[in-house]
C-alpha cells in the first residue's frame, strides 16, 4: 500500500523523533546558503533517479517539473533535511506534505497539457500546486484549512508561482465560477465523489481522487469524462485523511 497520507499519528511521532533526535538537516540552521542550495539539488536529482523514474514514473515533463520544485521550501526547517525523502512530513495543523512518489504518480496519472487549467483539492503545503503549476497554464486551489492555505498561497508567492490561485474554504463544492477544468486532482478522501467536481469537469477532462474511507480501505481513482458520462479506473491503493466540511456532512 503506497503511504500518501496529508495527516495522522505516524507523521506526529515523525516530526517528535526528529526534532528530538536534533536531526534538522540541511537548512534547520544558519550556514552557507550556496552549499545547503547544492546539497538540496543533489538531494532532489537522487529522488528523481531512485524515488519516481526508478519505480515507473516515466512521463519526461513530469520528472522535470519534480526536479525542478524545491520541495524543502514546502516544509518546516528544522525538517528540511529529510524534504526528499520517501516519506511524507508534518507541515503543522495535525497534516502532512506527501510523500514525493504519490505526487509524480498522481501528476502523471492527469496527463497535464502546457494549456490545461486544473483544480486542486487539498492545497496543504502548495507543493503538488507548484509541480502543477510548472506543467501546466493554471492552477486554482482550495484548502479548508486557513492558516495552511494562506501559508501556501505567501510561500507559492514567494518562489514565483504567478500562475497558481489559493482559495480558502471547503473544496467540496469546487470552484464553480472557473469550470469547466481539464483537469482535477484530489488530495482528501471522501466516501464517494463530490458530484459538483464531476460538474465540472469539461469533456475529455482527467480526475485523479481517493474514494473511501480510513477504516475500510480507500483506492486512488482516475475519472475521464467522455460523452458526458465519467469513466471510472482504479489505479492505486492508498491512505489519505478524510475530506472534511460538507463532505462529512457538516
Amino acid at each position: 500500500m503506497v503511504l500518501a497520507m496529508r495527516t495522522g499519528p505516524i507523521a506526529s511521532r515523525l516530526a517528535a523523533l526528529l526534532v528530538g533526535t536534533g536531526l534538522a538537516g540541511p537548512g534547520a540552521a544558519a550556514g552557507d546558503a550556496p552549499i545547503a542550495a547544492e546539497r538540496f539539488a543533489l538531494s532532489r536529482s537522487e529522488m528523481v533517479a531512485q524515488q519516481l523514474r526508478a519505480r515507473g514514473i516515466a512521463d519526461a515533463r513530469v520528472l522535470e517539473a519534480m526536479g525542478r520544485v524545491p520541495r524543502h521550501e514546502f516544509v518546516p526547517p528544522l525538517l528540511r533535511g529529510f524534504a526528499y525523502a520517501d516519506r511524507p512530513l508534518p507541515i503543522g495543523h495535525d497534516q502532512t506534505i506527501s510523500q514525493p512518489y504519490i505526487v509524480a504518480f498522481m501528476t502523471e496519472a492527469l496527463r497535464p497539457a502546457p494549456t490545461d487549467r486544473v483544480l486542486e483539492i487539498g492545497t496543504g503545503s502548495g507543493y503538488q500546486a507548484a509541480v502543477l503549476a510548472e506543467l501546466v497554464a493554471q492552477v486554482l486551489t482550495i484548502e479548508i484549512v486557513a492558516p495552511l492555505g494562506e501559508r501556501a498561497r505567501d510561500d507559492l508567492a514567494r518562489l514565483g508561482y504567478r500562475n497558481v490561485q489559493v482559495r480558502v474554504g471547503d473544496g467540496y463544492e469546487g470552484w464553480p465560477e472557473h469550470a469547466p477544468f481539464d483537469a482535477i486532482i484530489v488530495t482528501c478522501s471522501p466516501e464517494h465523489v463530490p458530484q459538483p467536481l464531476v460538474e465540472q469537469l469539461r469533456e475529455g477532462g482527467r480526475m485523479i481522487i481517493p474514494v473511501g474511507s480510513q477504516a475500510l480501505g480507500q483506492e486512488l481513482y482516475l475519472l475521464e469524462k467522455r460523452g458526458g458520462k465519467v469513466e471510472r479506473r482504479s489505479v492505486l491503493p492508498v491512505r489519505f485523511v478524510p475530506m472534511t466540511g460538507k463532505a462529512q456532512g457538516r
